[in-house]
């Protein structure tokens, strides 16, 4: 009998609509920082703004010298030592301090490794992703107004700026279990051993 070591995570995009959801598969002790990128690639983010994930009171990122007081190192830190450590079931992802964008990670269950899967996995995938550097949920919804009302007065200027085939629900689900599978592919790989030297 195996030990249940994978953690079953949804996460969802908040205050956006439509509604973006992501089912991800981890294994339980995966980084904080690893677990950063699988939400990137997985959301379809580019990975080009600060982030934080958040247990409670108690957040971790990428650690400044400048700030003290900011998120502890991500690098350091394991998902199943934060659940046990906080006491929680669930955490906040935030990504981009400046447009704000607040995802809420639930723990739905713990499930046991499939022989022959490298983890993480993206299971199931609705919503597209809003576009980097919109203004957070508030700029995306008048993003959307204006693409949607040809006489709203920034129509042409998102449309210019977004172009012309842009629909929230319209994505492409595999490209996203391609890019968290890559991760995968890459975190899995053995090193190569040394060869011994000859005396």
């Amino acid at each position: 009998m195996s030990t249940a070591d994978i953690f079953c995570l949804k996460v969802t995009l908040d205050d956006v609509e439509p509604q973006v959801l992501r089912r991800i598969e981890v294994p339980a002790n995966i980084k904080l920082d690893r677990l950063h990128l699988t939400l990137q690639a997985a959301l379809g983010w580019t990975n080009s703004h600060l982030y934080e994930i958040r247990a409670r009171d108690t957040g971790w990122g990428l650690p400044d010298s400048d700030w003290p007081d900011g998120p502890l190192d991500a690098r350091k830190a394991k998902l199943i030592d934060v659940l046990e450590d906080i006491g929680t079931k669930s955490l906040r992802y935030l990504y981009d301090f400046g447009d704000g964008w607040e995802h809420t990670i639930k723990i739905e269950r713990m499930i046991a490794s499939e022989p022959n899967v490298a983890y993480p996995r993206l299971t199931e995938a609705s919503g597209r992703c809003p576009p980097e550097d919109v203004g957070g949920p508030w700029g995306y919804a008048e993003m959307l107004e204006a693409l949607d009302n040809p006489r709203h007065e920034r129509h042409a200027e998102i449309r210019e700026w977004i172009g012309d085939d842009f629909d929230p629900r319209a994505f492409d689900p595999d490209s996203l279990k391609a890019e968290v599978a890559k991760l995968a592919r890459r975190w899995s790989r053995k090193p190569p051993a040394r060869k011994k030297r000859m005396v």
